[in-house]
């Protein structure tokens, strides 16, 4: 794992893990895993959860996975469990 860099922040009451969204894409790059956070503006009219995650592609995760929710938060924290499951422990 690389050193941290000074830059998490320290999440106030009212924060959440979309509050440091970017910070778990650049860390999990750092980590040679491809991620990236999208958001679908037909599946957003159709009523269906809009926003996707995705990673994969190598480093300690070479088999990809995908969540999906209706807002980044929910997004996030189910990206952030399969994760965890997947064997990679996000420092959040």
């Amino acid at each position: 794992m690389n050193k941290a860099k000074g830059r998490w922040p320290k999440p106030g009451p009212d924060g959440g893990v979309e509050d440091v969204t970017l910070l778990i894409l650049e860390w999990l790059g750092e980590q040679g895993i491809d991620a990236m956070l999208r958001i679908d503006a037909e599946r957003m009219r159709e009523g269906l959860p809009a926003w996707t995650f995705v990673a994969g592609g190598g480093g300690p995760l070479p088999e990809g996975l995908r969540a999906d929710g209706a807002s980044v938060a929910e997004c996030m924290g189910k990206a952030l469990c399969r994760l965890r499951e997947a064997g990679t422990d996000v420092p959040f």
